[in-house]
């Protein structure tokens, strides 16, 4: 002990202790060991940094028929301009079907039916749920008018002379109508993948730049393979096309959107959504390849291979949201972005809480 300082007064002067939680062991430079547990990511009284969405399974049925809707709504209008009318009946059929279904689930979700009125008393621009609804607005009434002009000449047949004007007026507004929601369905189709990357969850938050292009492809692969199952073989061409562009899209932008997340692709690769995810690469890629190479000589092949693509679709849209809801209830796909951005001097790209 020293003979400057007291006994009891405290340790003797030495080297300063770490200030990384890690303390050096014995000596001849051997390696130092941790001495601070690996930290856990929790919050205050256990609930989760950021509010889990609300939304039931309403929602990503929602999002599955939206893009059902638009996919078709485009693949009849070309089919309608290059003469394939099994195809173009098809096609408008299911775009109607598939945007009525699609209002049901939003209202449904919503509650009431006025709730989604409500929703139309302002425009927004910066709000893509403003944009969304007055789309699917314009698109429904034109996709129905398209649809139900394909009983035009059904009814003009049937009506008393007197009525068959109707029958004519509406097979003549057919092609108009149905160009008019061809232009809208782009939106239609693709809103939703900006609406939920415009929210805090960290799955859709991370993945905003490739959600969009994952909800619109994945919109044409259920429309091509929608069209192979119902229509001839002979006119399925344009839904072979669209289904197998859409396929490519929907696995490159995948690949792209789990290689980019980080930690947060975890919620992508496990649990159900891990299950949904992995499942609709399979059937997405199988019925690509079933359609563009067994597809066109088979009618039995053509409509396996668009089953297959129709369920992959499915699978897509309910894997996303399954993942952005397992991302909200864990803190740390929320806080280790967040921390990693802030080191790369990018603290403003923080997520709000």
């Amino acid at each position: 002990m020293s003979a400057d300082r007291p006994a009891g007064v405290g340790p003797a002067p030495g080297p300063a202790p770490s200030t990384n939680g890690r303390r050096r062991r014995g000596g001849g430079g051997r390696r130092e060991q941790p001495v601070v547990p690996d930290a856990k990511f929790e919050s205050y009284y256990g609930r989760p940094v950021v509010k889990a969405s609300p939304w039931k399974p309403d929602i990503p049925t929602y999002f599955f028929a939206g893009g059902l809707a638009a996919g078709s709504s485009l693949l009849g209008a070309g089919a309608d301009l290059t003469g394939r009318p099994a195809l173009r009946r098809v096609s408008r059929v299911s775009a109607l079907a598939s945007v009525g279904v699609s209002l049901y689930t939003l209202v449904h979700d919503l509650g009431r039916p006025s709730r989604a009125l409500n929703m139309l008393r302002v425009i927004k621009p910066t709000s893509p749920m403003s944009l969304g609804t007055w789309s699917l607005t314009a698109f429904g009434p034109a996709a129905g008018v398209a649809a139900v002009a394909e009983l035009a000449p059904t009814l003009e047949r049937r009506l008393p002379e007197p009525l068959r004007w109707v029958a004519r007026l509406l097979g003549r507004s057919a092609r108009p109508a149905g160009l008019a929601a061809a232009a809208v369905a782009p939106m239609v189709g693709t809103y939703t993948g900006v609406l939920i990357a415009d929210t805090a969850t960290p799955t859709w938050h991370e993945g905003q730049r490739e959600l969009p292009y994952i909800f619109a492809a994945s919109a044409a692969t259920a429309a091509g393979g929608l069209g192979m199952i119902a229509a001839p073989v002979a006119e399925a061409g344009p839904a072979r096309r669209m289904a197998a562009i859409g396929a490519a899209v929907d696995l490159a932008a995948e690949y792209r959107m789990e290689t980019s997340l980080g930690i947060v692709a975890e919620t992508l690769h496990e649990g159900r959504a891990g299950r949904l995810m992995k499942a609709s690469k399979v059937l997405t890629a199988a019925g690509a390849v079933g359609g563009i190479v067994l597809g066109r000589r088979s009618r039995i092949a053509a409509m396996a291979s668009g089953a297959a693509l129709v369920a992959g679709s499915v699978c897509t849209k309910f894997g996303i949201f399954e993942a952005g809801q397992a991302s909200a209830h864990d803190p740390r796909y929320t806080v280790v972005p967040q921390r990693q951005r802030m080191e790369r001097g990018g603290s403003h790209g923080a997520v709000s809480t």
